[in-house]
């Protein structure tokens, strides 16, 4: 049975600020699960902490709000577990480049098939706009005593150097531009992240809707477009891995590192990566677990008329001192 937008919705009331760009990102996960048709009971929507962490209680699947910095453990673990599950994890700038960023880098190493959308307005929205890893050096929001004293981070170019396979990034307000992208994450073979611009009306006065709509920009050339955002697939870019060769995997990652760079009155959004030679990390365990995808962990049963039934005692003989 085909299932309509209104099915991923929830009647959870949403108290985010009007004008956030959370609004936008959340309608275009609905929008791409509802036009994929992913069964609600095959989908889980993984959260961490901030205002982003709401997310999964506005998307009418499996959802879990996770702890600060963890979420892409949390959804790793449902992944290998269950790769029959379709997983997205949604977490702020602050969650994951901040207290998550070791997950961050480490989940690049092992190219499990899930989603990871990180929430980029340059803030700590939740807890009175503290200036997140994504702040530039010495920008100065509403909420800041005085400028930022820290360099920022690329997410982009981290999550190219970190060996995410798939690589994007999005903006909050061209809502369906960002469920074409979404749409292409989920269905990569392999570790997918996008990287969501989006301003937070309430303690970014920097990087708000106007800023990116360039109405500050007095290049006439530029103000031809109305925008800082333009789309890589406009101009002819080519991100994808088409052979196995190092060189032309090392161009297209050069290529990609180049164009994360890019800032100020142009911004790309779009596909900057995407390798499907590389080993998704199902496959790398079937070299050790030939039945892996037949009989995956949440498919083994633990129990029988509430007794369990699995045999730990040689874990446990191995953990005594």
């Amino acid at each position: 049975m085909a299932l309509k937008l209104s099915d991923y919705k929830t009647e959870v009331h949403n108290d985010w600020c009007p004008g956030c760009g959370d609004f936008g990102i959340v309608n275009a996960i609905q929008m791409a699960l509802a036009e994929m048709n992913i069964p609600r009971h095959k989908a889980a929507i993984f959260s961490g902490i901030g205002c982003s962490g709401k997310t999964s209680h506005f998307i009418h699947t499996f959802g879990i709000h996770t702890l600060h910095g963890r979420v892409l453990t949390f959804a790793q673990g449902a992944a290998i577990s269950n790769p029959e599950m379709t997983i997205v994890a949604a977490g702020g700038d602050g969650d994951g480049l901040g207290i998550g960023a070791g997950h961050f880098v480490a989940a690049g190493r092992r190219n499990i098939n899930m989603t990871y959308i990180i929430f980029n307005n340059g803030v700590y929205g939740l807890t009175k706009g503290q200036a997140s890893p994504t702040l530039r050096l010495g920008e100065k929001t509403k909420s800041l005593p005085s400028p930022n004293t820290n360099y920022n981070v690329n997410p982009i170019g981290l999550a190219v150097a970190s060996g995410f396979t798939f690589v994007a990034r999005g903006y909050s307000y061209d809502v369906r531009h960002l469920k074409d992208l979404i749409i292409a994450a989920i269905k990569h073979k392999g570790l997918s992240f996008l990287d969501v611009l989006q301003p937070c009306p309430t303690y970014n006065d920097i990087n708000t809707r106007d800023w990116y709509a360039g109405t500050d920009i007095t290049d006439e050339s530029a103000k031809e477009t109305h925008s800082r955002i333009y789309k890589l697939e406009d101009t002819g870019y080519d991100p994808i891995v088409h052979y196995e060769e190092e060189s032309e995997i090392n161009e297209k990652l050069s290529q990609a590192l180049i164009k994360s760079l890019e800032w100020g009155t142009k911004i790309p959004t779009g596909i900057f990566y995407k390798n499907e030679i590389i080993t998704p990390y199902a496959e790398r365990l079937m070299d050790k677990i030939p039945n892996y995808l037949e009989n995956p962990p949440a498919k083994q049963k633990i129990s029988s008329n509430g007794k369990p039934i699995t045999d730990v005692s040689k874990i446990l003989d191995s953990l005594q001192v």
